[in-house]
């Protein structure tokens, strides 16, 4: 499960990818394809101010930054709801006779 700080981060990386590969010096063998479906998606692709934006009106989806603390606890809570979901699973794959 992805955490809003990692959401954000990959969009703002997934930006610098495309530009990246818009710009002949960083990507030499970059087919001018290739660049030009990069430079496509980057015309409406959302900026920082546009990334600020959503982080501030949906931080449960997007955030800069998450405190540590709270990543951590917010990862063990998904560690154990996945564990129990497969647990679940493996109970009533027995009781039906799967495994």
């Amino acid at each position: 499960m992805t955490l809003p700080d990692e959401r954000y981060r990959a969009v703002m990386q997934a930006e610098r990818l495309l530009k990246d590969l818009c710009d002949p010096s960083i990507t030499p063998r970059v087919p001018k394809s290739v660049r030009q479906r990069a430079a496509g998606c980057l015309r409406h692709y959302p900026g920082a101010w546009d990334m600020e934006r959503a982080a501030q009106a949906a931080p449960d989806v997007f955030i800069r930054h998450l405190d540590p603390l709270y990543k951590m606890v917010k990862r063990h809570d998904m560690q154990q709801r996945i564990t129990e979901e497969v647990e679940e699973d493996l109970r009533e794959a027995q009781h039906k006779g799967i495994i």
